[in-house]
């Protein structure tokens, strides 16, 4: 599906109020914020559907969520993203339950269940490891706590530099003061259980680092999101930016598609506009980047500017995360004839994640670290009615950008024989780790592609092909990251401000939000930062 309308000259005005580069979700919650407050505002997007890593990929009679895979609490209708969602939505969107157990961690040849609710995942993991209960309840009352940090450690990155400043030591401490200490460092505090370790950081894929480099607030936010179970979008993942791009199209705003921005303009130190790939200049009172914070400083801000800017000497030591394999399956049969879950399978080797890494990262060829299996027909009921008798499979794993290093100078589709060979070599791999798992979907598969880094950074603009921006390390929460950018009227959105993933995106938008429109104006998105339940 595609979302947007394709770039024309003539279709476009000469000045806006509001230019966002990228229509990923940051990019495109802030422009709906920004329309309904009465603002024109104009989103530009190199692909040719909006959406980023919310838009769809289809081939072979089948469709695939290129990004998203699962996103907790919007079920709960007073929740904070869910009270987001609606609002940036107008209400359009629906969400679906996945299954109580929502994640399956295999270790092994060992399962371990991830159940829906609180007391029931305490419960389940009690079950497995019944001389660790203490700790484990320790494990969740800390979880709990940092977690309850996040939001204002998250909340000041929309405040002016002075006032970030003034309230830094009070705000966000204890979220800040995990972030210093790893998640196995945390965890071996509490338990020296290693099984137990390998279970409770089983998701560690959901934010790109394993337990030993992860600082222990960004696992806490991630496991806390996922406590209360997964959702998913009825349609589809595409369905989050078709129903944002009509409230902003609605409100007089635009998104273009086909539009790649080569600089942000700048004049005596204030943005002026921005200059796109096909040479035509488009004129704004502010611009906002939502393509990365590598990209806005390294590719698209006049390098004088960015010298200037506190946060230039921070970059290096900012790395990007992890790449990722995504293998995209096609089968024929719909869920129940094929028993597909909608329960996530996290297949381990072993409990020890760092180790497996390692041993990977320097033999490619050998076990994945990690296997993410991931079923989104069965996750998603509109699917039957769209594509019936047809069911769709993504498994993804670890990889490394600079394995296909002799190959980012050639084009999408056209890479050589060797290419497609490596491919074919991790694909077969991958399918054997399905159907050791699945063995009754032998025979069934119909159709299957990979993706690489490099179909990420072609698709997706990320020059070191990673998955999650910045790497979620210490480094990365000490910086002076914020919404606003080294230059007057430049402001910064998506997964980089705040963390990766859908929710870290979409609240990088309400904060982005904020910071454009002041206080007086964003009061009322500011409530939305605070659920019901919890006022």
């Amino acid at each position: 599906m595609i979302i947007g309308t394709r770039f024309k000259k003539s279709n476009l005005s000469d000045f806006y109020d509001s230019i966002i580069i990228g229509s990923g979700l940051g990019g495109l919650t802030t422009a709906s914020f920004l329309s309904k407050k009465g603002q024109k505002v104009l989103v530009l997007e190199r692909h040719y559907t909006a959406g980023g890593f919310t838009h769809v990929y289809s081939r072979g009679g089948f469709e695939w969520d290129v990004g998203l895979h699962y996103i907790g609490k919007v079920h709960d209708p007073i929740s904070t993203l869910r009270l987001i969602f609606d609002e940036i939505t107008d209400g359009q969107l629906d969400w679906k339950k996945m299954d109580p157990v929502y994640d399956n961690i295999i270790i092994g040849e060992e399962e371990f269940s991830f159940v829906e609710g609180l007391s029931n995942f305490k419960s389940k993991m009690v079950e497995y490891f019944p001389e660790e209960e203490r700790a484990i309840t320790e494990y969740i009352n800390l979880v709990k706590k940092v977690n309850s940090s996040s939001r204002s450690f998250f909340m000041k990155k929309a405040f002016p530099s002075w006032l970030r400043l003034l309230l830094s030591p009070f705000m966000g401490r204890t979220f800040l003061k995990y972030a210093k200490k790893t998640t196995k460092e945390v965890l071996n505090e509490l338990t020296n259980n290693e099984k137990l370790i390998g279970v409770l950081t089983g998701q560690w894929g959901d934010y790109g680092l394993p337990p030993g480099r992860s600082p222990f607030s960004i696992h806490a936010m991630i496991s806390n999101h996922y406590f209360d179970g997964g959702n998913y979008p009825i349609g589809g993942g595409s369905k989050i930016a078709e129903t944002i791009v009509s409230v902003i199209e609605k409100n007089g705003g635009e998104v273009v598609t086909n539009a790649g921005v080569k600089e942000i303009l700048v004049e005596k130190d204030c943005v002026k506009g921005v200059l796109l790939e096909n040479g035509h200049k488009i004129f704004a009172h502010r611009v906002i980047s939502n393509t990365g914070l590598k990209n806005t400083f390294n590719h698209l801000l006049p390098p004088q500017y960015v010298k200037k800017d506190s946060l230039n000497s921070q970059l290096p030591g900012l790395k990007s995360s992890m790449g990722h394999y995504c293998l995209y399956i096609g089968l024929q049969g719909n869920k129940e004839e094929l028993g597909l879950p909608t329960t996530n399978q996290w297949i381990y080797k072993s409990e020890f994640h760092d180790k497996n890494i390692d041993a990977f990262l320097e033999k490619p060829v050998g076990d994945f670290p990690l296997v993410y299996i991931s079923f989104p027909s069965a996750k998603d009921p509109s699917w039957e009615k769209r594509y019936p008798g047809k069911s769709t499979i993504e498994i993804i794993t670890l990889s490394h950008y600079d394995w296909f290093s002799k190959w980012e100078d050639t084009d999408w589709n056209k890479r050589g024989e060797d290419y497609n060979s490596l491919k074919e070599d991790v694909s077969e791999r991958l399918l054997k780790v399905l159907f050791k798992k699945f063995p009754n979907l032998k025979g069934k598969v119909s159709f299957f592609e990979l993706s690489t880094p490099l179909s990420t950074k072609h698709f997706s603009n990320y020059q070191k092909g990673e998955l999650y921006g910045l790497d979620h390390t210490f480094t990365r929460f000490e910086s002076d990251i914020s919404t606003r950018g080294p230059v007057k009227n430049l402001f910064l959105t998506g997964q980089d401000v705040v963390t990766c993933g859908i929710g870290g995106a979409l609240m990088a938008g309400v904060l982005t939000s904020i910071s454009v429109l002041g206080y007086l104006k964003s009061r009322d998105i500011m409530k939305l930062m605070i659920s019901k339940k919890k006022r």
